[in-house]
């Protein structure tokens, strides 16, 4: 398996990040299922200082292969491998299964698909024909049973036995965008998870997979949701592989995060006991290491109802104004204006690593900075040298210094790189501005920071007036009086207040369809408000210093762009556009979290909550007065006994999971919670959706409703 390749990362001093361990896999599969040796580097803030992998160099040249791909498996890689990386382990050309392949019966093939009756009987096609040398397959997740037995039945009766080398279950079937980020894989035959959002594509009939849809729709049928919820465990059970800890799993009663965490704690409990009994190495590589027992890693599975609101409020921070305002897909910012261009943001990228949670004054402020620097280690390698452009070097006398031309020449490279990422930054900073002044998300910003003291009235004033010379879209004007309507309590909401603010929705364009949605779940559910769970949420305009010490940032990023925007364009897109901080407070899921990874710090009422949920321990014996396995803790195993006061744990490393979609507001809360305690925090969900695909989901579900 090439998750056992995960063995070797588990000596180094940080444990490996879930993308690092996917990636690692990856490179594991591509090398023929042989180890990969994991390079950790330490973060450089000026170049590309990720933590990379290194294949082991055989002892004769690298065997050169071809990779066969299907859609799905595409996307697992292209998140986090570049062709340069295929480069490395020896893949020369990767081609799509389903396409027209010319026969190379010297190459050895990788396959690298999904595991479907499709795709099996392409590749007994391929056999049959003899396309390659040898056949090495490799499935994203388990293949099933049936399907194995079409394959060797295929096998049997073509003769091609001897091209198949090796058939693995590779359980991979997710996507890890960012080192502490996942989602899973969209079903074989789904839209793609990720879509241009609402204000980019206005008329987007195809609403792509959404597991919130599914599961809370009332035309879904028993068998729709049970499948569904079988294939977020499955999906779920790949990223506990591939992390290689087997993790307590808590979940609230009562919904599909209880039903997804019993069948997660199923499948481990079968994979122990299959290994155990058949003597094969664990799926789990750290249990091999001996620490299995001790800092056993948290598994918090959430429902998306706990909290409609960060799904559909105006982030501040580069990453949710990106998401929000651009078109991004796995790693890729789609940029319209002034031409489209499309730019990969992926762990190489030193400065999206490093601002990517950071609000975006601040991210401009630190694109002043990287360019300056920049700007003066290209004019120390031109002073050194003698020439007047760091595009000359080529001209170079060379007869002059060697050393200096020696310098000149290694550092080039890294210098051309560091700019080629800068001027992506710049060109991204450039079409967010527009989009901040152009729908006033500054001030929708501010004014959903302090929602919990905004009146009917105040949110319907926003409305008919916005400041400024902004024009909202009508999506960001429901997405606010969604966001103010779920963080009301009952008794500040009138009928007239929901009839007055549904009216001027209808004239401003919007769909009301997805208020309505909102409307009859909170009426069923009453939606506690997260404004009374999160503590105070005031906006902090950056007052402290006159004229605001983040506002510097704009004019920094102006002064940088007014070469590419004349007549001071930029200089009047910043002028109004407000300068925020956006305020120190807990999302619910984040506070939930925190509740169950560090007890002692919680609220009260946050531990009240998190002691009604479920307890699972997949190591634990079945008997449930039987101890937790994790020694020196006797809290009782299973869902059931036990009081909850007993079972408080605090853990430094936790996966929290969101069963109906993540997104990059609640995201960016929860990791800079963790970067505070010092925890380790996974997150990520069925799908990532940025806030006018849910937008489009709930209304989806509206009409569904009515």
């Amino acid at each position: 398996m090439a998750s056992s390749a995960l063995k070797q990362a588990s000596a180094t001093l940080s444990p490996p990040t879930l993308q690092e361990s996917q990636t690692n896999a990856l490179l594991t599969l591509l090398n023929l299922n042989n180890p990969v040796e994991p390079n950790i580097n330490p973060v450089q803030t000026s170049g590309k200082g990720t933590a990379s992998l290194k294949v082991i160099a055989p002892s004769g040249p690298p065997v050169w292969k071809i990779l066969v791909l299907d859609q799905h498996t595409k996307d697992v890689l292209a998140t986090v491998l570049r062709v340069q990386d295929l480069r490395d382990v020896g893949v020369t050309l990767h081609v799509q299964l389903h396409s027209n392949r010319p026969p190379l019966p010297d190459v050895p093939a990788v396959y690298f698909v999904s595991p479907t009756l499709a795709n099996i009987r392409r590749i007994s096609q391929d056999l049959e024909k003899g396309l390659y040398e040898s056949f090495h397959l490799n499935f994203v997740e388990p293949l099933p049973r049936a399907l194995l037995e079409e394959l060797a039945a295929a096998v049997a009766r073509d003769g091609t036995g001897e091209l198949v080398e090796q058939v693995l279950d590779q359980y991979l079937s997710f996507i890890a965008p960012s080192p502490s980020l996942f989602s899973l894989l969209p079903p074989t035959g789904a839209a793609s998870t990720s879509t241009p959002n609402a204000s980019a594509a206005p008329s987007a009939p195809s609403v792509p997979h959404s597991t919130y849809a599914i599961l809370n729709s009332p035309a879904s049928t028993e068998q729709q949701i049970d499948a569904e919820i079988e294939r977020v465990a499955t999906g779920l059970f790949s990223v506990i592989v591939t992390m290689g800890h087997v993790p307590i799993i808590r979940a609230p009663r009562g919904n599909a995060a209880e039903m997804i965490a019993k069948k997660l704690e199923q499948k481990i409990r079968d994979a122990i006991l299959s290994s155990a009994r058949s003597h094969t190495s664990s799926l789990f590589a750290q249990d091999a290491s001996g620490l299995s027992n001790l800092q056993r890693p948290l598994l918090l599975i959430l429902d998306r109802n706990i909290d409609l609101v960060p799904m559909l409020s105006h982030g501040w921070t580069y990453q949710a104004l990106a998401s929000d305002c651009l078109e991004m897909k796995l790693n890729r910012v789609v940029v319209s204006q002034p031409q489209k261009r499309a730019y990969d943001l992926d762990s190489k990228d030193f400065f999206w690593a490093k601002n990517a949670a950071n609000p975006f004054p601040q991210v401009a402020e630190e694109i002043d900075a990287e360019l300056n620097r920049y700007k003066q280690d290209a004019a120390e390698i031109t002073r050194s040298t003698g020439v007047s452009d760091v595009n000359d070097i080529a001209q170079m006398d060379l007869s002059a210094n060697a050393a200096h031309l020696k310098t000149a020449i290694t550092q080039l490279p890294e210098l051309t790189a560091r700019k080629a990422v800068l001027d992506t930054h710049m060109n991204i900073a450039t079409a967010l501005l527009e989009e901040i002044k152009k729908r006033g998300l500054d001030e929708l910003f501010s004014t959903e920071e302090a929602i919990s003291k905004q009146s009917a009235q105040a949110i319907l004033e926003f409305l008919r007036n916005p400041k400024a010379d902004a024009h909202p879209t009508p999506v960001d004007k429901l997405r606010l009086v969604l966001v103010w309507y779920l963080s009301v309590p009952d008794n500040a909401i009138s009928r007239e207040d929901v009839a007055e603010l549904e009216k001027e929705l209808k004239a401003a364009g919007a769909d009301v369809a997805a208020f309505e949605y909102v409307r009859r779940t909170r009426e069923i559910s009453k939606m506690t408000a997260p404004s009374a769970l999160g503590g105070s949420s005031t906006p902090l305009p950056g007052t402290s210093t006159p004229g605001g010490e983040l506002f510097k940032g704009f004019s920094a990023l102006s002064n940088r762009l007014t070469d590419r925007l004349k007549d001071g364009g930029l200089e009047n897109l910043i002028s109004g556009v407000k300068n925020f901080l956006p305020a120190n407070k807990l999302l619910p899921v984040t506070r939930l979290t925190e509740a169950l990874m560090d007890p002692s710090a919680a609220s009260n009422q946050s531990l009240q909550e998190t002691d009604d949920y479920i307890f699972l321990d997949p190591r634990a014996p079945r008997n449930p007065n039987a101890g937790l396995g994790i020694s020196g803790v006797g809290a009782p195993g299973g869902g059931a006994g036990g009081s909850g006061r007993s079972r408080r744990m605090a853990f430094s490393e936790g996966i929290v999971f969101v069963v109906g979609g993540a997104g990059y507001v609640e995201y960016g809360n929860l990791e800079e919670w963790a970067k505070k305690t010092g925890k380790r925090v996974t997150y990520g969900g069925t799908e990532i959706v940025d806030p006018g695909g849910f937008v489009r989901v709930l209304e989806s579900l509206g009409k569904a409703s009515s």
